[in-house]
Formats: structure tokens, C-alpha cells, sequence
């Protein structure tokens, strides 16, 4: 399960913790049906050009409005939906609608897809429009993050009603300080999924920080085993597991995440999942963007080569706890479900 999903499935358990799980019913967008791969590609490229991302067509885009008429809310997850937002506004749906942006799209798209994609520029116009529809037609919008708030404001004129920042459902809470303190050879875990801003980022510490440094490195995503293939010199030595089953193992192993990311939008799981698990966590701006950490206590702030294996080094010569209490304490109090359930209450009650 990527950033994006957890964030989905966190929005779902938050809506029937408030209204009740029978009073919530889902409407999935990309659910698969019975086409060859290319003919839905094909289809979906060309609704693409008319506003509809993909997942959603002409068809499903009637009957959600029809469906919608006997729910007193709809709750778009992803705002590059929001053409079902002007929809249901034009067709004079009465009750209210909530469009969460887990990004700022058109920025996070603009990073994601490859220069050379075809269509690149086709995605990216979709998603643009639909977020300014998103903004348009929306009652209430909640955004991740502060940044994110004020580009909506400049891209759109949009006003965020509500920031409810990444919360993820605590899987830690059984976990056991041993009183272990971090290797003088420290152990860096890299979590993240196969995306240009990961791939990017860990090419540029595997280049520029991992030869000053005695470390050991292992990298931890879905689908990065690519990148390793992509970059079979770069990272010959180093253990790069896809598809982990279970991530308890290596954020065990590990005495620091290391998040060096430099692009991006919205907020990234990895580092709340990284507070969840009491880690240090050594990471640029972009991986601490949203979260309120306390700067060398429950994160280490890093942007160049030179300040990475100055805080490394520094790791290396005193040695912490590797269980870090004040990072686990902040995901408890800012990113939990329980921290965020409030919100979303407001937004509903």
C-alpha cells in the first residue's frame, strides 16, 4: 500500500469512526473491468482530454450523480475527481460536498511522470482542471499541509476550509524500548516507494553522501527493485527489497531513516510512519514539510551533501537510542487517528 492509499484508507476509517460504517458507502473510481489493458488506456486518454481522470468517464460520472442524491454528504478522496464536484453542483445536489487534496496535482503530476511520457502534458492539463473544479464546486476542502493551503489560494483562488495533516493508524503501539543505542558503522533505511522523487533522491545520497560515509544502506519501497536495475553500479552492494510483506523488520534494523527527498507535494507517509516507530529520522525539507519537528530531537534537518554526512558522522561519534521516545511521542500527540479525529468531525458534524 503507497503514501496515497494509506492516506485514502485513513479518510475512510475517520468518516465511519464519525457517522458509523453503515451510514458509509464507497464508490471506487479505478475499479477494473473486463477490457484489454491498452483499450482501457486508450479510453481512459481520450476521457483524459474531456476532464475526466482515469477511472472515470461520462457513464459513472451520471450515475454517482443520480447515487449521490439520497446521501446527505459526498466525500471526493482525490481531488483530481473534481469534475464530479461541478457535476453534482450543476445537477443541484443538496446535501455537502468535501474534496480532500492529498496534493497540490498539477505539481505533484509535473514531478511524478517522466518528460517523456506521451500524453504527459495531456494528465497534467486533466488534473490541473480538475482541481480548479475541486476548488470551484467544493462546500468544504481540506488540504495536508499549510503549503498546499496557499497554493490552492494562488493556483485557484481556492480557500481551504480545514489542514488535517497525515495521520496513519498506530501499528506500534506494543513496541519495547531495549535501550539500544545506534552503530558506530550506522544503519540507514531508505522507505519509500519506486517514484521519481525517491528514485532521485536516493541516487543523489547514493552519489554524493554514501563515499564520505561508513554506513549500511538499505532501501525498502514497492517496485524499487527497477530502480536497482536502473542503476545496477550505483547500487550493486546494497539490499533493496520490493513488495516487503512487512516493514517491522527493517525499521528495527535501522538506527536512522534517512528521507533524502528534494520534490514533491502534500506530505510524505514515510516520515509519519518513521515518527509511528520512534525512528531517527535524518531528512530534507520536502520529507519534514507539514510536520512540527523539534529540530536534532525528533529529527535531523538535512538539504546539502555537506550537511548529511556532518549529521552522520555526528551519529557515528555519539551515539543515541536508537529508540527515539520524542519522535514516537509527536506522531501520539500531531499524527495519530485519535490526534486527527477531531477535525474531521468538524468538518462533518
Amino acid at each position: 500500500m503507497n503514501g496515497g492509499d494509506q492516506c485514502t484508507k485513513r479518510n475512510y476509517d475517520m468518516l465511519c469512526r464519525t457517522l458509523g460504517e453503515e451510514e458509509v458507502d464507497v464508490y471506487y473510481m479505478h475499479r477494473v473491468e473486463n477490457k484489454s489493458p491498452f483499450y482501457a488506456y486508450l479510453v481512459g486518454a481520450l476521457n483524459m482530454l474531456f476532464g475526466y481522470f482515469f477511472g472515470l468517464n461520462p457513464k459513472r460520472l451520471k450515475q454517482l450523480v443520480k447515487k449521490a442524491k439520497s446521501y446527505d454528504y459526498v466525500f471526493i478522496d482525490r481531488s483530481v475527481f473534481g469534475i464530479l464536484a461541478k457535476a453534482l453542483k450543476e445537477n443541484g445536489y443538496k446535501g455537502k460536498i468535501i474534496t480532500h487534496f492529498h496534493n497540490v496535482e498539477k505539481a505533484y503530476f509535473d514531478d511524478k511522470m517522466p518528460k517523456r511520457l506521451p500524453l504527459r502534458n495531456v494528465l497534467i492539463r486533466c488534473v490541473d482542471k480538475n482541481d480548479a473544479m475541486a476548488c470551484r464546486y467544493s462546500d468544504v476542502i481540506i488540504a495536508l499541509n499549510n503549503r498546499d493551503a496557499k497554493s490552492l489560494k494562488v493556483l485557484y483562488g481556492a480557500n481551504v476550509q480545514i489542514v488535517i495533516p497525515i495521520s496513519l493508524p498506530d501499528k506500534a503501539s506494543d513496541l519495547v524500548d531495549h535501550g539500544e543505542k545506534t552503530r558506530t558503522r550506522l544503519r540507514c533505511l531508505f522507505l519509500g516507494s519506486y517514484f521519481a522523487p525517491n528514485n532521485e533522491g536516493v541516487v543523489w545520497f547514493m552519489r554524493n553522501v554514501a563515499p564520505q560515509v561508513d554506513v549500511d544502506i538499505r532501501i525498502v519501497g514497492k517496485g524499487m527493485s527497477k530502480l536497482k536495475d536502473e542503476q545496477p553500479e550505483l547500487l550493486k552492494d546494497i539490499e533493496v527489497t520490493s513488495d516487503a510483506p512487512d516493514l517491522n523488520p527493517y525499521l528495527q534494523w535501522a538506527d536512522v531513516m534517512v528521507l533524502p527527498i528534494f520534490a514533491g507535494s502534500g506530505m510524505k507517509v514515510k516520515t509519519c510512519e518513521s515518527l509511528m516507530y520512534g525512528k531517527n529520522i535524518i531528512g530534507t525539507d520536502e520529507a519534514f514539510e507539514g510536520y512540527e519537528i523539534e529540530e536534532n530531537v525528533s529529527g535531523w534537518r538535512c538539504n546539502t551533501a555537506e550537511e548529511f554526512i556532518d549529521c552522520i558522522q555526528a551519529f557515528a561519534t555519539n551515539p543515541r537510542l536508537q529508540y527515539n521516545a520524542e519522535a514516537r511521542k509527536l506522531y501520539i500527540e500531531k499524527y495519530s487517528i485519535d490526534a486527527v479525529i477531531n477535525d474531521i468531525r468538524k468538518v462533518l458534524l
